[in-house]
């Protein structure tokens, strides 16, 4: 029988995009089916980069011009930066499957998917694209969350901390805004796609709380302060506000966890 990890790394590997999301489906499938072992002989690789195709051209943060959302160029440039981060999403949870043993039955299930939700997302935004007459890789990008990924490779603990809980749950706070927006200019298409992504994103979230937490309980630290330590440690300067409380919440979010985002966001603005 095959194992899942090894069929995690192919996924992570694949390169082309089209291959990667039939990849992902097919993965996920045998996984539900029973097809798929969670026993492995081999200790995974060191981490390394994933597969992604030639383009997009990935530059710094800063080096990528801001649109309005009101203009079509506007909305392409939205489109691609999402699609961008769904498709490194994809990555990130196959990554969180290959590299990570020993965890419960359900934590392998959860991130495959995971992993087949993303792909989803990003087969969506790509149709979307094409009808406004572009396509993945037109545009640059940045890598910020693979490299979040590879700082939190040592340790699936710091990993469910800092990617789901922050990058990810980054997108649970701008997507409501940018709906609004693409709203005002009367985008319903866009609009729509955006609202599966938010409602399963939150859920997506929520598995890194709940991973996160099971790891804590597992070593016996205090989640909330060890969410603080992690924060003060990686993420400087990364944490900005708005913050969607309501989604936060649905996603696990703790009072006192939105309370020291508040209070570090405001020292990170200063």
């Amino acid at each position: 029988m095959q194992n899942l990890f090894d069929q995690a790394k192919r996924c992570l590997d694949c390169s082309d995009p089209v291959e990667k999301l039939a990849l992902t489906a097919q993965t996920f499938t045998a996984l539900l089916a029973g097809d798929l072992s969670l026993e492995s002989c081999h200790a995974p690789l060191p981490f390394s980069d994933a597969g992604r195709p030639r383009r997009p051209r990935l530059v710094a943060p800063r080096a990528l011009p801001r649109r309005s959302p009101a203009s079509r160029e506007g909305r392409i440039a939205l489109l691609h930066a999402i699609a961008h981060i769904e498709f490194n999403a994809i990555n990130l949870a196959w990554d969180a499957v290959y590299r990570f043993r020993g965890l419960p039955d359900r934590y392998y299930h959860d991130w495959s998917r995971v992993a087949a939700e993303e792909a989803y997302h990003f087969r969506l935004l790509a149709a979307r694209l094409a009808e406004l007459g572009s396509s993945y890789g037109d545009m640059d990008a940045h890598d910020g969350l693979w490299a979040t990924a590879a700082r939190t490779a040592h340790d699936p603990l710091v990993r469910m901390a800092l990617v789901p809980r922050v990058l990810e749950a980054r997108g649970l706070d701008v997507t409501p805004g940018m709906i609004e927006r693409l709203d005002k200019v009367g985008d319903n298409a866009t609009v729509g796609l955006l609202e599966i992504i938010l409602r399963d994103e939150i859920g997506h979230v929520e598995i890194g709380t709940r991973w996160f937490r099971h790891l804590c309980a597992q070593r016996r630290l205090d989640s909330g302060q060890t969410f603080q330590r992690l924060l003060s440690e990686y993420m400087q300067g990364q944490v900005r506000p708005p913050f969607h409380y309501e989604a936060r919440r649905r996603a696990g979010f703790s009072d006192s966890e939105m309370r020291h985002l508040e209070v570090m966001a405001k020292k990170d603005g200063k």
